[in-house]
C-alpha cells in the first residue's frame, strides 16, 4: 500500500529527500506521493522515512486505495532499483 500526504501537510520538504523511491514530489499545495514508487520503504529501511521525519502527526498514512502485499511492495522495489 503506498503512502498518502494528507492536507495537513505544511510543505516542509523534510520527507523527500528521505524516500528512498524519490516518490516524493511537491504538489499545489502539499507534497504528493506518486504511487508507482512508493513501496512504504520495503526493500530499503524497516519503517516508512516520510513517517518518521513528518513533524505533523498523522499527516502521513497508508493510502487505503493503493493496498498492496509486502511480497508485491517488494518486488516494485526490485523493479525500481534492479
Amino acid at each position: 500500500m503506498a503512502m498518502k500526504i494528507l492536507e495537513d501537510c505544511i510543505s516542509c520538504g523534510a520527507c523527500e529527500p528521505e524516500c528512498p523511491n524519490e516518490a516524493i514530489s511537491q504538489g499545489d499545495t502539499v507534497y504528493v506521493v506518486a504511487v508507482d514508487k512508493c513501496t512504504e520503504c520495503v526493500g530499503a529501511f524497516d519503517t516508512q522515512k516520510c513517517v518518521e521525519v513528518c513533524p505533523v502527526d498523522g499527516c502521513v498514512v497508508q493510502d487505503p486505495d493503493h493496498r498492496e502485499t509486502r511480497e508485491q511492495l517488494e518486488a516494485k522495489y526490485t523493479k525500481l532499483h534492479g
